[in-house]
């Protein structure tokens, strides 16, 4: 499975679960996933801008209708870890806002190549009453095998929003996480602001250079 497969597989497995509006906030996760993974890919199908690999088009669409529903505290901190607790409000602050606009430009980078996938969804095992569950399912190609997927999602007052996404046995988190403590333990967590703040300077440069 080689890395545009697997940013495929986020891009879609995160758009499946965030496009929720207030009204469905009590929908249940997997009926959710369900429901609106359907409209992103008919959307990323039919949408000539986004096929063109238009990124001011695609990043919009991220930052519109993707990243207000993914919790990006909760993603950070997890990726932080224990040095979460070690960064002060002014640090943490400016690591969730640079984690997120990396996650943009990866997932800017996916949507772009949806083109003939289908999705589809394993059985909830999950309690009416609990408050985080995972929903599985796989994305189905015309070429290659299924692509498996994961979705850890929690229930807050404003309805489900995810926070972390498996893909073929690898949780997105957990691969920041080797990352984000190599940057600490070489700069602080000032280095690793600065190391992400870098990073997304790079990718804001060639998504510019494609407009």
């Amino acid at each position: 499975m080689n890395m545009l497969s697997k940013l495929l597989a986020i891009a879609v497995s995160v758009s499946a679960l965030t496009f929720a509006s207030a009204a469905s906030a009590q929908e249940a996760p997997d009926a959710l996933v369900k429901r609106i993974s359907e409209e992103v890919l008919n959307t990323a199908k039919t949408d000539k801008d986004i096929q063109a690999g238009n990124i001011s088009r695609i990043v919009a669409l991220v930052e519109e209708k993707i990243l207000p529903y993914v919790d990006s505290e909760r993603m950070t901190a997890l990726a932080a870890g224990r040095y979460w607790r070690q960064a002060t409000p002014e640090q943490q602050k400016q690591l969730v806002t640079e984690f997120r606009s990396l996650l943009i430009y990866t997932y800017s980078g996916a949507l772009s190549q949806v083109r003939d996938q289908k999705i589809e969804y394993k059985p909830l095992r999950a309690d009416p009453a609990d408050t985080e569950v995972e929903v599985r399912s796989q994305v189905i190609q015309s070429r290659g095998e299924p692509i498996q997927l994961s979705y850890r999602l929690e229930k807050l007052a404003t309805g489900w929003k995810m926070y972390d996404v498996n893909v073929m046995g690898a949780w997105l988190v957990e691969a920041y996480k080797g990352t984000f403590q190599s940057e600490i333990t070489k700069g602080g967590i000032d280095g690793l602001i600065k190391s992400l703040s870098d990073k997304n300077k790079q990718l804001a440069a060639r998504s510019s250079a494609k407009k």
